[in-house]
Formats: structure tokens, sequence, C-alpha cells
């Protein structure tokens, strides 16, 4: 996010230190989708369901490369599996709100994830014999409604019309089915989760609920059975997240409002008494927070 602030009074470092807990606190936990597949059982089933023909695949075939941090704040649930040495596969989860963006997020996590497969290998870019490289496969995890979205986004066609370009990322979209399977059962978790938000706010009956219905759907049921009360801390921390990120925001709003009307009285468009009627979300006080800044550096 860009800086706004100033140094007002040291609201700006509390504000700044609250984020960097924000952040630290994203790093530390994992989200249900990833403490969901952390079970190389669950992993084995997520494979399973993207390729039923592969028998001889087993959970010790199987490797999580999950890149932490790749796009800065883990607000995102990113998964990477190695299967054997040749195959590699990114699921990226698309909450609610859809973007054709997530291409990009994919585009990135595809290059740092090769990045760390070379070094990890120790093969060089810069011998003259052909590295080895697995196979990728890119998938998008929408929890949404699919309505008229497409099966497979793809760069070219999404990001430039559809040309001839010297770059080609493509992802399959797997949406809400009437198939019973791990990721299904996840999407459907999701769904039941937003609507007890709706419901019941951001609140740990909300929370509590969806795994009473999970279980009484048996929707991961087995997971949320022996791990409720992780679960229960993993999601009510996002409602923290949530809280704190929409604070910040608002106070970036007041912020900007503020250094607006303090340019307009400076400039001697605006009066102290004009401020609260041309900006509805500023107070008296703040007005005079205003003059008195401006006061100091006459």
């Amino acid at each position: 996010m860009s800086q706004i602030y100033r140094n007002r009074g040291g609201k700006v470092s509390d504000d700044t230190k609250q984020m960097q807990e924000v952040k630290a606190k994203r790093t530390a936990k994992n989200s249900v989708f990833l403490d969901l597949f952390q079970d190389k059982k669950n992993l084995l089933k997520l494979y399973k369901t993207l390729h039923p023909e592969d028998a001889d695949a087993t959970e010790d075939t199987l490797d999580i490369v999950t890149i932490d941090n790749v796009l800065t704040d883990n607000l995102y649930n990113d998964l990477g599996i190695m299967v054997g040495n040749n195959r590699l596969l990114l699921l990226l989860e698309a909450q609610a709100s859809w973007t054709v963006n997530i291409l990009i997020r994919v585009l990135l996590y595809l290059a740092q994830s090769y990045h760390e497969y070379f070094e990890r290998t120790s093969q060089s870019l810069y011998k003259s014999k052909k590295v080895k490289m697995p196979k990728p496969e890119l998938y998008v995890i929408f929890t949404g409604n699919k309505g008229r979205k497409p099966d497979t986004i793809s760069l070219s066609q999404e990001f430039f019309d559809s040309a001839d370009i010297d770059i080609e990322i493509k992802a399959k979209v797997i949406y809400e089915s009437d198939k019973d399977n791990i990721i299904n059962e996840y999407i459907v978790f999701c769904k039941v989760f937003n609507e007890q938000i709706k419901e019941h706010g951001m609140t740990k009956q909300a929370v509590t609920e969806t795994i009473r219905i999970c279980k009484d759907r048996n929707v991961l049921k087995q997971y949320l059975s022996s791990k409720e009360v992780e679960v229960v801390t993993i999601m009510m921390s996002l409602f923290d997240d949530e809280q704190i990120m929409r604070t910040y925001a608002k106070d970036i709003k007041k912020e900007t409002l503020m250094e607006n009307a303090k340019h307009m009285l400076k400039m001697g468009k605006l009066t102290v008494e004009e401020i609260p009627v041309c900006y509805p979300d500023l107070t008296m006080d703040d007005a005079k927070e205003i003059e008195e800044e401006l006061m100091q550096f006459a």
C-alpha cells in the first residue's frame, strides 16, 4: 500500500506497527486451504481428483513445494505440488471476487517455482547442457459461483485480445460441481462459510456453525472433526485481519481528506468552518486540528 500518512503525533508509527503485525501473523499461520493439504492423505486425494488415471501415485511421490509470500502478504491460498520429478502442479485459490488478474499470480508463481526447482536440483542455466524441468499444470480453484465464467483462462486471451504473444499462460478453472471429491468439498466449505458470515457477521458463531453444518453434510468431516480447534483458530484470525485492514483503509481515507482540506485551507479557498460542510467525513475537531497544524508552520 502507498504511504499516505504523515507524522502526526505518533499515530503513523502505531498504524505502521499494526500493519506489520498483520503481515507477520499471515506469514506465521496457514489458511484452511493449506492446512487441509499439509496432510499427505488429503494431498493424495487432491492429486487423484485431478489425475484418477495415475494408479501408481502414492503419498511418497508427492511433495509440497509451496512458495511462502510469493506476492508479499499471503492473502491468497496458493499450493505447489511436485509429483515425482516430472510434474509440477500449481493450484491457486480465487475467492468469491473473480478477477483474471490471478493469471499474473500464476505467471509469477510458476517462474519462482522453476527458479527454486533449478536451485534445489543444482542445475545451472548458464551451462550448455539442457536443464530438466517438470511439466507444469496450472489450476485456479474458484470458491464463488461459476455463472458464465470460462473453464480455462489464458494470458493472451484475457490481456492481449487473443494476439499471438511470445509467452502464454493457461490455467484450468475448477468450480463447484456435483462430483464427490476433496476439492469440491473445500469449495462447498467456503460457500457455507460465506453464508454464515452473512447471517452471523464475522463472529465465532459463524465459524462454529460452518463447521457444524459441514460435518452434518459430510463435507471435510474427518478433517474438521480431527482439527476443529485449529480450524476455529485459523478462521477467527482471518476476522482479525479483515477488521484491521478495514480500519487501516478507513484511516487512509480520512488522512487523504485531511490533506486535501489542509491544502484548500492553505490556498485560502476554504475556511475552517466550511471544512465539515465540504468534507462530511471530517468533524469540526478535525478542522481545528488542521488549522493548528498549519499555524505551527506559519
